[in-house]
């Protein structure tokens, strides 16, 4: 199965860089690139691509725009949007984040993880990277403050299984770490979602953070 990908950058050089970099995957084809974000949003919509690959910074639209307008809340079909950052603009991944956004690669990242993480997307696993996740959304809980433990209607296992995503496991590590089956993590991970009203295992990493979940 081929992984269709839109890449929108404001640069010419970077679009193809990373043109250069998914298309050396058998599995992955880009079949557009946009120079900004209104651009973008026009393009995904039209060819409804797998993954869409959008820089933070871009004219007209932002990255934060245009995750809104293909995968906020109330978009009916939304399409998965992997946001390209450096780290000294957590706020506007948070952002992203909160948009809809399924999961984020820093710019500097390289080569593999670029391809990781637009796999993960297509796959549903949107924290491609423990190291990126982790600093990421410690430095961005940081500053949010503490609410303490939320009041939440997870069992002692989800909260588990929540901990586990939070600490960017894929579902396949956390089946081994809880000694449960694939499935049974999935199914976690669905009924998790269902009941926080979240859309994405980023949202609920997010979410285990701000609420001071994610290390106890």
């Amino acid at each position: 199965m081929t992984i269709t990908v839109l890449v929108a950058d404001d640069q010419a050089m970077v679009r193809g860089g990373l043109r250069l970099i998914l298309e050396d995957q058998p599995d992955i084809e880009v079949v557009a690139e946009a120079a900004d974000g209104a651009e973008a949003v026009e393009a995904a919509r039209r060819l409804r691509p797998d993954v869409c690959l959008v820089d933070v910074r871009m004219p007209r639209l932002d990255g934060i725009e245009v995750t809104r307008a293909l995968a906020g809340p109330g978009v009916p079909d939304p399409l998965r949007v992997v946001v390209v950052t450096t780290f000294d603009l957590d706020e506007y991944v948070y952002g992203a984040l909160r948009a809809g956004a399924t999961g984020f690669v820093l710019k500097d990242c390289g080569p593999a993880l670029l391809v990781e993480a637009v796999r993960a997307a297509h796959q549903g696993d949107a924290l491609v990277s423990p190291s990126v996740t982790l600093r990421l959304l410690r430095h961005l809980t940081a500053h949010l403050p503490g609410s303490g433990r939320a009041d939440h209607p997870l069992s002692n296992r989800e909260l588990e299984v929540v901990r586990a995503v939070a600490r960017g496991r894929t579902n396949q590590e956390i089946a081994a770490e809880l000694f449960i089956s694939l499935s049974t993590v999935k199914s976690h991970v669905a009924g998790i979602q269902a009941k926080l009203g979240l859309r994405n295992r980023v949202e609920v990493a997010a979410w285990a953070w701000e609420n001071r979940i994610a290390g106890s």
